[in-house]
């Protein structure tokens, strides 16, 4: 048996933390400093993990290998298989044409590339956000990008800025769900509150994209559909996690803030050739113009109307406890870690979701969609090995950081570092999502990040007297905002549009943009804290 410590280096929790941090620290220099492959920068990273987890904190051998298996095999379970199962999806749209199809439509809404932005980036992601996540909105919107004449590199942190607001309730809400799980909390007042936070960085996000898009002339003249957008979708956010259901919150929002941006005339008045030749360096497809039969436009769409499907029926209450007869649960092997107090962490168990996890929906989805679109059995199969292929970089790279990650939370590291950033007392608030960016930067998830903080923010919460949904929820939101900075994210990102390896290259562009949002969150949690705020919360 392993008894976690808290203060294993000189009985002093600030040296320990400093100890502990460095995982995290040698993964974000290695990446952003050496410019080294995200892989390799997680592989190492884990090493690290796992020497610091041995001989600073006394970790067994063997149980600090048995921890990064564990990691390893949830990194490729559930996470990889949403991302490859969802990647799949689109690879058939592609090979079918089907998504040159769907790319045509929504150039044909307006042809303002920072109007296209808000669109594919903003609108469209976070519907992928909500039905896939873990990296798929970035993949999928960055190449959408890129076809309608973005250049690669602008195309992949357009994607990265514009997957921030919907991903505390993404994969269907998984975060939230997790969050509510790990910490006892009711899901509704864990949800009511992360909706009462993250739509007010809807409001901003849409209007940093289009400046991102365009400079201050894009802000000056597209303000009006971008403010539109993120209002719109804010508003159905907010209105969805606290009235409806956390579950179906970013598709709500997605759809609401594209309506918002059909329903606002500045965002089709035609934009001059001079800007487009500005802001579009890249090469757009010249098929761009066409025109395409209504039946192929609407097979276009069925790939993504029948995963909204399935994943709604999936949340029917009869539906949903018939799917989850499927799970399994496991004692993990020559795993046997026990808290501070005694009690065996949840890591000795893993659970295996075989039917009810998002990614075998998707695979439901994918099924269906090869009949939709007339793809024949052997060329769907070999278009999901092609996707594996393709991802066997972004797979290393998750399921090493998501090893480094479990190594880091059993060998006690994480709660090290979180009751170091709970010490903090009165700037509690202020720090707690900054706890859960570094969960979300290091393992890429605000699921990760939520299993890994949520009951550490709920147990200091309630020792400095704030409100424990209000800091629970605080580290889903500041979560979030790591997503950007995320090795996994950077890779998928790098990997879509052909800049395989520069993933250092757009940690530098998108971090200053991270750490500027979270910044803002950190005041809105003061905010709420106080009676500043205080009157947002539920």
């Amino acid at each position: 048996m392993y008894v976690q410590e808290l203060e294993p280096v000189a009985h002093s929790l600030g040296l320990s933390a400093l100890v502990a941090v460095l995982p995290l620290v040698v993964v974000l220099v290695l990446l952003g400093g050496v410019r080294m492959k995200a892989h390799r920068a997680g592989l190492i990273g884990l090493l690290a993990a796992s020497l610091v987890a041995w001989l600073a904190y006394g970790m067994p051998v063997g149980q600090a290998l048995s921890s990064a298996a564990q990691g390893a095999a949830f990194g490729l379970f559930p996470i990889l298989w949403i991302v490859v199962n969802a990647l799949w999806v689109y690879r058939m749209t592609v090979r079918t044409r089907h998504f040159d199809i769907l790319r045509r439509s929504f150039g044909r809404l307006s042809d303002d590339p920072r109007v296209q932005a808000l669109v594919v980036a903003f609108c469209f992601g976070a519907l992928l956000e909500a039905l896939a996540g873990f990296g798929a909105p970035v993949a999928i919107c960055s190449v959408m990008l890129v076809a309608l004449g973005f250049d690669p590199v602008r195309a992949a942190v357009v994607a990265l800025v514009a997957n921030t607001a919907p991903v505390a309730f993404g994969a269907m809400g998984t975060p939230v769900v997790t969050l509510a799980q790990v910490t006892g909390l009711p899901l509704d007042s864990v949800a009511s509150v992360v909706g009462r936070q993250t739509p007010l960085l809807a409001l901003v996000v849409p209007l940093l994209l289009v400046g991102l898009v365009d400079g201050r002339r894009g802000l000056r003249e597209t303000w009006v559909p971008a403010l539109a957008c993120g209002v719109a979708f804010a508003a159905a956010q907010f209105a969805a996690s606290n009235y409806v259901s956390a579950q179906l919150a970013d598709i709500g929002a997605s759809l609401a803030g594209a309506a918002a941006l059909v329903a606002v005339p500045h965002a089709r008045v035609p934009v001059g050739e001079s800007v487009r030749a500005a802001v579009l360096t890249g090469v757009r497809s010249e098929d761009l113009d066409e025109e395409d039969p209504r039946a192929e436009v609407v097979r276009a769409y069925a790939p993504y109307a029948l995963i909204v499907a399935i994943f709604s029926i999936a949340q029917i209450p009869a539906v949903k406890d018939w799917l989850a007869q499927a799970t399994r649960t496991y004692d993990w092997p020559f795993l046997d870690v026990v808290n501070p107090d005694g009690k065996p962490v949840g890591g000795n168990v893993f659970t295996w979701p075989i039917v009810s996890t998002g990614g075998t929906l998707v695979l439901l989805a994918g099924l269906c969609t090869a009949a939709v679109l007339g793809v024949h059995a052997r060329v769907a199969v070999r278009e999901w090995a092609a996707t594996v292929h393709e991802l066997r970089f972004a797979i290393l790279t998750v399921t090493s950081v998501l090893a480094l990650a479990y190594v880091m939370n059993l060998s006690g590291q994480a709660a090290t570092i979180g009751h170091f950033v709970a010490a903090a007392g009165a700037g509690l608030a202020f720090l707690s999502p900054v706890l859960g960016w570094f969960g979300v930067a290091v393992s890429g998830s605000d699921t990760s990040a939520n299993a890994l903080f949520g009951a550490l923010q709920v147990s200091a919460a309630r020792e400095s007297g704030l409100s424990p949904e209000l800091l629970a929820a605080a580290n889903s939101s500041g979560g979030v905002l790591g997503k950007m900075i995320s090795p996994q994210n950077l890779t998928i990102a790098c990997a879509a549009v052909g800049l395989a390896g520069r993933e250092g290259d757009l940690l530098r562009k998108v971090l200053p943009w991270s750490a500027g949002l979270l910044l803002i969150m950190c005041l809105i949690v003061v905010g709420q804290s106080s009676p500043v705020l205080a009157w947002m919360l539920p």
